[in-house]
């Protein structure tokens, strides 16, 4: 492990311990970009509500079958009477010689009644209900790739957080060197004055010079603190983590890709891709086919436009077939179980409905569904509008970033090279404390704006992703781009 890295490492793990004893210090998981996403898939509650979401459709898609298979109950039934019902009828019914207005009490059932039967519907001709199950189709695969752009969202967010994380610990490391470096040319300048070499004044200036970079370096391990705080949400943990990221933004080079190192060549094949495409029209056709919110758009216009047929359908006959099989029994006293006083019974018919006045009902649904199919036809002619700003702009921003890498990555060896040159002088007694300040300086905000360079173009590079719609969204996915 270089100098570099091992600082920044030892920063995170001291910053996430909070400052507590050794003895008691939490020991951080180290995390790398894979680990990250691959935990973000498995825990982020974004996530886990759009693979809900999904099965929630796929419930509805059953539910939608439901309506077109045949529909069979069965019931069964005992009922005691404690006191039969009486009715009474004319008496000549069972005596031709009794008088006229005579009545006899006559009781009909008995004190022991059982039912068996079932019923059986099958509809035969139900527009309404086949465009459902079509319907029904179409909406869980809007619901799929809804799931699949918030999986995408949160990949982009934990890449994003990651590489935050990234550039605060090189803030943490550029500051801590600065200084170390001031501190020792401090203790140098010290010393020359005990030996009369130098004015109190140059002493001053260094100390002054340390204590404004103090609290810059404790800003600096207060923003480690937040980003990584952040990185935790997006992967679904408690934020009282303490995690160890792996990488470096000093050591990465994006541009000969050979010489990074395997954690550092891991992170950026995740990061996204980079200008591998051979002109902005494979761009664009790569963008329409797999970005998430053109494929919505398009979606939900299939969702409306069958929303709209089964409104139309509601106007058509429905046809079903429906039968039914009884079983009866009755006895008195105590209970026989279907006894010998049984009997049974079956029927079976043919349904026409024919709707003739819904309240114009079906005439509104169907005027909501035009305006839905209009409404959903312009979202994807606006994303399809700012896709093409959108690519641009970061096709841009990758060559813009890679170009200053560049350009930074000889600032710095220029500015060591000045620092090391200014600092020998001083110590001979031909350079000034200006002049290693001014160094010391140049140095600091060289490798700043490189380690910069590197963090702008990893996320260029992520957000060219998304704007592609080829973020991977699964851990499969990510392990296979990690180990590249």
């Amino acid at each position: 492990m270089s100098a570099r890295r091992w600082t920044a490492t030892r920063v995170a793990v001291l910053l996430l311990a909070g400052g507590a004893p050794a003895a008691s210090a939490q020991v951080p998981d180290r995390v790398t970009m894979a680990d990250a996403i691959a935990e973000a898939l498995d825990r982020n509650t974004a996530v886990r509500q759009a693979r809900a979401s999904v099965q929630v459709a796929d419930g509805q898609v059953r539910e939608a079958w439901a309506t077109v298979l045949p529909d069979i109950n069965a019931t069964a039934s005992y009922q005691r009477n404690f006191l039969v019902q009486e009715n009474f009828l004319p008496a000549f019914i069972f005596d031709p010689g009794a008088p006229p207005d005579s009545l006899i009490g006559v009781k009909f059932g008995a004190e022991n009644n059982w039912f068996a039967g079932f019923t059986v519907s099958q509809p035969l001709f139900q527009v309404d209900a086949f465009i459902g199950v079509g319907a029904a189709g179409r909406y869980r695969a809007l619901e799929r790739e809804r799931a699949r752009g918030a999986i995408q969202q949160v990949v982009t967010e934990v890449r994003r957080r990651y590489f935050e994380v990234l550039a605060a610990l090189e803030l943490v490391r550029l500051n801590q060197s600065s200084v170390t470096r001031v501190r020792a040319t401090l203790a140098e300048t010290q010393a020359r004055y005990r030996a009369g070499l130098t004015s109190e004044y140059d002493v001053l200036r260094f100390e002054v010079q340390l204590a404004n970079l103090e609290p810059q370096l404790r800003r600096a391990q207060d923003a480690v603190r937040s980003t990584t705080r952040t990185l935790l949400i997006a992967m679904g943990r408690d934020t009282d983590g303490a995690v160890e990221v792996v990488g470096s933004l000093a050591e990465m080079n994006v541009v000969n890709l050979d010489e990074n190192s395997p954690d550092n060549a891991a992170l950026i094949a995740l990061s996204g891709p980079s200008l591998r495409y051979a002109d902005l029209d494979s761009v664009f056709a790569t963008a329409l086919a797999e970005r998430t919110d053109v494929r919505q758009a398009e979606l939900g216009i299939s969702v409306e436009q069958a929303r709209l047929k089964a409104e139309r359908a509601q106007l058509f006959p429905k046809v079903s077939l429906f039968g039914a099989y009884n079983f009866a029994a009755q006895d008195a006293g105590s209970p026989n179980f279907f006894g010998e006083n049984t009997t049974q019974s079956s029927w079976a018919g043919l349904r026409i409905e024919l709707p003739i006045f819904r309240g114009f009902r079906e005439s509104a649904r169907m005027q909501q569904a035009r305006a839905y199919i209009d409404q959903n036809r312009a979202s994807l002619e606006l994303a399809r509008e700012q896709l093409v700003n959108e690519l641009r702009t970061l096709v841009d921003a990758i060559a813009e970033t890679q170009a200053r890498v560049v350009s930074q990555n000889r600032a710095v060896a220029q500015a060591q090279r000045g620092f090391e040159i200014a600092s020998a002088e001083y110590r001979e007694g031909l350079g000034s404390q200006l002049q290693i300040t001014d160094a010391e300086l140049a140095l600091q905000e060289s490798e700043y704006n490189y380690a910069q360079a590197v963090f702008e173009h990893l996320i260029a590079r992520s957000n060219l992703d998304a704007a592609l719609g080829t973020v991977p969204d699964d851990v499969d996915v990510v392990g296979e781009l990690a180990r590249r």
